[in-house]
């Protein structure tokens, strides 16, 4: 029974710290959003994403709005957005975006994590031959009637794929435009009446590095590392 008992808080602590770190990520990028374009999610398409997405993490509604009005009311005009490169243990690239008031702050703990797990942090733009930048929709299949016309009424707006997928144990269907194409792509799904469930900016890699499992855990304790600090927002790399 006290193991079991032990099992279920260690279980519970870890998904309230993940919703912490979601909730934390949600509630900058809101910030940043609103710093941008405003409060405003009818005439600023960075926020409506953001709110999407906190969405998407089952961030409350109250939170949510509570996010908005912070960001109204103090100055987030030192929040900034670096992206930082480097090279995880055993070659593999890696591209990790943040978001701080403090990139001193930033920088330092993102090398310190580089270093403590065997990878180096190197220089901005060393990996733009490895990562393609792409928009990302996520729709739930229920909203599609006739998967061939969605891709026909789309291809204006900026389509390279759709595909479907299993995410995070659910199947959705992702919706790929060019970095370019973004911000169209996502007025195109509104007037189409679609319900996102995430938008994302990723960074895709256009190949691959395989290595053993005991080398894939090393790289993935990096990940975690970085994952691990606050302004950490997503951490991009190129293993298989």
């Amino acid at each position: 029974m006290g193991r079991a008992f032990e099992y279920r808080k260690s279980t519970i602590f870890a998904r309230n710290d993940r919703l912490s770190k979601e909730f934390s990520k949600a509630s900058r990028q809101i910030a940043i959003a609103v710093k941008e374009s405003g409060p405003d999610p009818e005439t600023n398409h960075k926020l409506r994403r953001a709110i999407q997405n906190a969405k998407g993490v089952s961030m409350p509604k109250d939170r949510i709005e509570a996010a908005i009005k912070k960001a109204s009311d103090t100055d987030t005009t030192g929040f900034q957005e670096p992206v930082y490169e480097g090279m995880g243990p055993h070659g593999v690239a890696m591209v990790v975006e943040t978001a701080t008031d403090n990139t001193v702050r930033t920088v330092a703990d993102v090398r310190a994590a580089f270093r403590k797990k065997g990878g180096q942090l190197g220089t901005n733009g060393m990996h733009d031959f490895i990562f393609d930048r792409k928009g990302v929709f996520f729709i739930t299949p229920d909203q599609v009637e006739d998967i061939e016309e969605l891709e026909l009424e789309l291809i204006d707006f900026g389509l390279e794929e759709i595909k479907k997928d299993t995410v995070e144990e659910e199947e959705l269907y992702l919706i790929f435009t060019t970095f370019a194409d973004f911000g169209k792509m996502q007025e195109a799904l509104e007037k189409l009446n679609l319900e996102v469930k995430k938008a994302e900016l990723q960074r895709l890699p256009n190949h691959t590095k395989e290595l053993t499992d005991e080398q894939v855990d090393e790289v993935l304790a990096l990940i975690d590392k970085l994952e691990e600090l606050d302004d950490v927002q997503t951490v991009f790399h190129n293993l298989a």
